[in-house]
């Protein structure tokens, strides 16, 4: 059996006693090894080498951690749905990857300079400046090489809506556009003062474009009507909200030890966050708000659905 072969049973496999948290390992364990597969050392068909310094610096920014979150959403709605898993998996990988590039820039001096991501030391720390920005710019199109490969999903219509959903979720109207928002809310290009809605639509790009479009993914992935997916958009979108605003809680009350990084840091930026706008206890009731309407959202697949009610519910629970 390949490490492929064995990345897609090992996301068949049954959950024994916390259904939610076995699902979740299995999924993290089997992009991990699709992941490391992609990542390989060995040069591939069509290619000329593979430098290994830059495989060395991609590998050690996408490999031995984090939670798949993404890859998990778009795993279980492709799931729920009856639509291929390994197809689902890869394309869940793809967003993977797109979602590490976007960290390994953001940890950098221009942006918000950090040290620490995952308990180690960022890329540019780890390597230098240069590399890391050449490490985001490989992992990105490694992305949409995997949505693009028919190996992964023959269909040849469905990996073009895989390709524009990614390209759009990720880009100037997404999370690109919104990690510029959040800059701009800083005051580095001058005096701003953003209000609830402006905060909220900042949040919907910078991180809640590529969760809704987890979800996404695996509604394509898994044949889902025009109806099917306007849910589960509804679902993802407000999965995304919920899940910023938790992130922000646990920048304010979460220990570096437990995050993996530097905490508090938004505060002192100035960054905009539902927390100042609404206080603590209003940030946590919009998060069971949203948690609502996330279930509401599923409601149609009745208990097919419960592993992505469970998933709401963990966005807002989780402790790091």
């Amino acid at each position: 059996m390949t490490s492929t072969q064995a990345s897609h049973a090992s996301v068949k496999a049954d959950a024994p006693a916390d259904a939610f948290t076995h699902k979740l390992a299995a999924v993290a364990d089997a992009v991990e090894a699709f992941l490391a597969d992609r990542l390989a050392p060995e040069t591939q068909a069509g290619e000329i080498t593979r430098p290994p310094r830059l495989m060395e610096a991609m590998r050690y920014a996408v490999l031995g951690g984090g939670k798949r979150l993404r890859p998990f959403l778009a795993v279980e709605a492709a799931r729920m749905l009856g639509g291929s898993e390994a197809g689902a998996l890869a394309a869940g990988s793809a967003i993977e990857l797109v979602h590490c590039y976007s960290l390994v820039h953001d940890d950098m001096p221009a942006m918000d300079n950090d040290d620490l991501r995952r308990g180690k030391p960022t890329v540019h720390k780890a390597y230098d400046e240069a590399t890391a920005i050449l490490v985001g710019d490989a992992l990105q199109t490694l992305a949409f090489e995997i949505l693009a490969d028919a190996a992964w999903q023959p269909d040849a219509a469905i990996r073009a809506d895989l390709v524009l959903g990614l390209a759009k979720a990720s880009g100037l109207g997404g999370m690109v556009g919104g990690q510029l928002l959040d800059l701009g809310a800083e005051g580095r290009f001058g005096p701003v003062s953003l209000g609830v809605d402006d905060t909220l639509q900042l949040q919907a790009m910078k991180t809640g474009a590529i969760l809704a479009f987890s979800v996404d993914a695996g509604a394509i992935v898994g044949g889902a009507s025009a109806d099917e997916r306007a849910a589960l958009l509804r679902y993802g979108l407000a999965l995304g909200q919920a899940f910023q605003i938790a992130d922000d809680i646990l920048d304010r009350e979460a220990s570096p030890e437990a995050m993996g990084k530097a905490t508090g840091k938004d505060k002192e930026a100035g960054k905009a966050t539902l927390v100042d706008r609404l206080g603590l206890d209003g940030a946590r009731a919009e998060c069971d708000r949203l948690v609502g309407v996330c279930e509401e959202a599923v409601s149609r697949w009745g208990a097919r659905a419960e592993t992505l009610r469970e998933a709401a519910r963990f966005t807002v629970a989780r402790k790091a």
